[in-house]
């Protein structure tokens, strides 16, 4: 009974010690507080769009009668290593992996199937010249599908061999009825087909739509006998479950059953590309922002327990226990972590909806997917911040805690000048691990250097953590050379700043963590689009390059070619592949912009900076030409057969016949077009590069809507096709950087208002207003070069590595960029420093 009677004595008293030290010390809490409160900001932020990703999907529209929906796996897959250590990698596919005619006969042969219908949909338009004069847009589709869209025939009959039936808005705009003839531009040229028959749409949003013959539509869309998807009709009192059940036992792993909103994920592919957008950006970016707001906010909470040492030091003079420090430190932070981490998730979710919708307004997200909002990031947020707190704090305490009450005095009156053993050996590691790596990053190239560089920069960044009172020193001494030659003030900075060396390392921290994460992603991009612009004004050698918004048919080439005064017409259809890349045991699916070209002459359109073999073989099937980056990636050459996924995911051996420079600006992997085109949604060709003749006769190839333009005026274009990625970099930059500087100027000002004794006294022994402020300065300048060259030094570490691995060549960093970089961490060393101590001087002034 009077131990437990004990135990409560001492909770109150330290809970009464953190509730005191709360009251009359409330600025020094106040910036502990706005840290943790901007840790769980972030971190809400990007956990809301990590459980978005994981739980992204979108009800069904096109499928919503078809109870079941049976599609091919939309990953390729891999098999790594062998034996026990085997595993599978797997990547999505880049455009979507379709099923054979053979397993829909194989899937009504279930139990409670009344119809299985194979369903394609791929994009077509009426020619130049029928209904609406841009060459209205349609979505060309099997008539298979009426039997679960709801489509039903207002007149005439469904579609045979050469024959379409038009819904009724398209029938009205092209002026058709049955029995009449139009032309469509399909993916292999146009075509004339007869009217069968005018449907009616079961909703507007089955209007625009052409219907073939279910055979003649897959052949249309050029893959013959392969469809995006089997749509299964149940019979009378099977249910959903019942029929999914059965159709997985005729269909075992040829393919995935898909019921409920999973239907929805097959019918639009962009809801797994966003799935892995939201999980990418809240998992990877957001395990670094949330890495580097948990580490600043430790930092926080570190500097103001050590800003308290001589409270600490008095209270074990006067017998308080090392137990009692450290439980006092923890009720601290009990009572302001939880109330700091609610504060920060308001505005974290705000941050999420707004990221979230800008992605949403720019197509990286389907308009169907939802915000998903619920307690558990929220949670997580919360106890990020309590947990950093108290860690933060325990680890503070631990030295003032410990220190026998005789010592604790003297020790709180001078500073350590040396951290600890444990932390200089941990710091040191850090610095020879991130030196290692930084090699690693540089004899690497593609994803493998970026992903050693970003460990690079995660290395440095705690070996400035964790050395921090010395590289203070340091900096201190290096940066205060020519203070020393200057005034009083300047001087006075000077030796402050190495007399005070953990001080000056809590300042400049946090602009070393902005500064080099903002130069990070900021310049990572500005360098990446440099040389992607430098290489299409130089790759792209064409007179003339033709495009359209619905794509070029395959045939546009082959009359581009015919017209008078053309020496070389190549058509290109764009897409990605998936290429195995690492080496060893580590070896995983890498996507990979392709071009597919057709036509004679794509040296005289295209200069793709040959370095070894030739392109002479190209037409030949089996064969593909590397940039050189992913060929060294790839651990391939050539000569040697380099295993490609195509955009379906078919797999397919191809001989590299040449490597080349100008992938990023081009395309990292080029291949005859007959051998991409059938593994495409559709075929079109995306651009048409023609050497010779006249923009007005090209105009014409397309049909309504078609763009001639130059060289300059195609790189242009692919300039604005590229502004999604800037926005992506600036955005994350901006919110990394901005919670980074957040952090720095909280530090600096936490800093700064600690000094009021300090300040005081220097008035009293005669220092004027003017000096004082002047040292201040000094000292805020100090600290924003310091960081900033800090933060530069570990950027470039990172960057040069990274960016030589992609590009070929060294970081493109523009002047206006580096001057606003520069502006900004000096900028905040100032404000940091000089408007606390105005603040702190006016309640420090001397008497009379």
């Amino acid at each position: 009974m009077s131990g437990g009677l004990a135990g409560a004595g001492v909770r109150a008293r330290t809970n009464g010690l953190a509730r005191a030290a709360l009251r009359f010390r409330p600025a020094g809490f106040a910036g502990t507080f706005v840290a943790l409160m901007m840790a769980a900001l972030i971190v809400s932020a990007c956990g809301i769009l990590l459980e978005t990703g994981v739980r992204a999907s979108v009800p069904p529209e096109r499928y919503a009668h078809a109870p079941v929906v049976v599609a091919a796996d939309q990953r390729a897959h891999m098999t790594v290593g062998s034996g026990d250590g085997a595993y599978d990698a797997s990547e999505q596919v880049p455009d979507r992996a379709r099923v054979g005619a053979g397993l829909a006969e194989r899937v009504a042969s279930a139990r409670g199937v009344a119809a299985a219908v194979p369903d394609v949909t791929f994009p077509a338009r009426l020619a130049a010249g029928e209904g609406a004069p841009d060459g209205a847009a349609l979505t060309a589709q099997g008539w298979g599908s009426h039997a679960f869209t709801g489509t039903s025939l207002a007149a005439g009959s469904a579609p045979g061999t050469d024959e379409v039936v038009l819904d009724r808005a398209t029938a009205r705009a092209a002026g058709a009825a049955v029995g009449d003839t139009i032309a469509l531009v399909l993916p292999s040229g146009q075509q004339e087909f007869r009217v069968s028959g005018i449907a009616a749409a079961a909703s507007a949003r089955t209007s625009g739509a052409a219907y073939l013959a279910d055979d003649a539509a897959a052949r249309a869309a050029g893959h013959p006998g392969r469809f995006d998807a089997v749509a299964v009709l149940a019979a009378d009192g099977v249910g959903a479950g019942q029929l999914a059940d059965a159709v997985r036992g005729v269909v075992g792993d040829r393919a995935e059953v898909h019921t409920g909103d999973g239907r929805g994920g097959v019918e639009d592919t962009g809801v797994a590309a966003a799935e892995e957008l939201l999980t990418g950006l809240g998992g990877s970016f957001g395990g670094i922002a949330a890495t580097v707001a948990v580490f600043t906010a430790a930092g926080t909470v570190a500097l103001s327990v050590a800003q308290r040492k001589r409270e600490f030091a008095l209270l074990r003079a006067i017998g308080a226990t090392p137990r009692q420090i450290r439980r006092s430190v923890a009720a601290e932070a009990l009572l302001v972590a939880p109330v700091a981490g609610l504060a920060g998730l308001l505005p974290g979710i705000g941050l999420a909806s707004w990221w979230f919708g800008q992605l949403k307004d720019r197509g990286a997200v389907p308009a169907a997917v939802d915000l998903h909002v619920s307690p558990v990031p929220l949670a997580v947020a919360v106890g990020t911040a309590l947990l950093s707190a108290l860690v933060a704090g325990w680890a503070a305490a631990r030295r003032p805690a410990r220190t026998k009450p005789g010592q604790a005095l003297t020790e709180a009156s001078v500073e350590r000048l040396r951290p600890g053993i444990v932390r200089t050996v941990l710091g040191l590691g850090a610095v020879t691990g991130g030196i290692l790596l930084s090699g690693v990053a540089a004899r690497s190239a593609g994803d493998d250097a970026a992903e050693a560089a970003l460990g690079v920069v995660m290395l440095f960044m705690l070996a400035v953590a964790l050395l921090g009172p010395l590289i203070a020193r340091l900096a201190a001494g290096l940066f205060g050379l020519p203070l020393r030659a200057g005034d009083a003030s300047a001087e006075l900075a000077a030796a402050n700043s190495r007399t005070n060396a953990r001080r000056l390392a809590s300042a400049i921290t946090p602009i070393v963590l902005a500064t080099a994460f903002a130069s990070v992603l900021v310049f990572m991009h500005t360098s990446e689009d440099h040389a992607t612009a430098a290489q299409q004004r130089a790759g792209v050698t064409a007179d003339h390059v033709v495009t359209h918004p619905g794509g070029l048919p395959a045939d546009a080439a082959e009359r581009a070619a015919r017209q008078p005064g053309v020496d070389a017409a190549v058509g290109v259809l764009r897409s990605e592949v998936l290429v195995p890349v690492g080496g060893g045991g580590d070896r995983w699916l890498q996507g990979a912009t392709a071009q597919g070209v057709s036509g004679d002459g794509l040296t005289r359109v295209q200069d793709l900076d040959v370095r070894q073999g030739s392109l002479d073989r190209l037409p030949e099937p089996g064969t593909v030409a590397l940039d050189e980056n992913l060929a060294r990636s790839a651990g391939t050459g050539v000569g040697e057969r380099v295993e490609l996924r195509l955009p379906d995911g078919t797999s397919e051996k191809a001989e590299v016949v040449a490597t080349y420079g100008r992938g990023l600006g081009l395309a990292q992997v080029t291949l005859d077009r007959g051998a991409l085109a059938g593994h495409v949604t559709a075929g079109y060709d995306t651009d048409l590069l023609v050497s010779g003749g006249s923009a007005a006769g090209l105009g014409a190839l397309g049909g309504a809507g078609t763009a001639v333009t130059d060289a300059a005026g195609y790189a242009q274009q692919q300039d604005v096709d590229r502004s999604l990625n800037r926005w992506a970099n600036f955005t994350m930059a901006g919110v990394l950087g901005g919670f980074a500087a957040v952090a720095a100027l909280n530090t600096l000002v936490m800093t700064v208002l600690d000094r009021r004794r300090e300040l005081g006294m220097l008035r009293l022994i005669g220092s004027t207003r003017r000096q004082v402020l002047g040292m201040i300065r000094w000292e805020g300048l100090l600290v924003g070069v310091a960081g900033l060259v800090l933060g530069g030094a570990i950027a470039a570490a990172t960057l040069v590595p990274m960016v030589r691995g992609i590009t070929g060549g060294d970081p493109y960093l523009p002047p206006l960029t580096v001057a606003a970089f520069t502006a900004g961490a000096v900028g905040l060393g100032l404000l940091g420093t000089v408007l606390p101590a105005r603040a702190a001087l006016r309640r420090a002034e001397p008497a009379g």
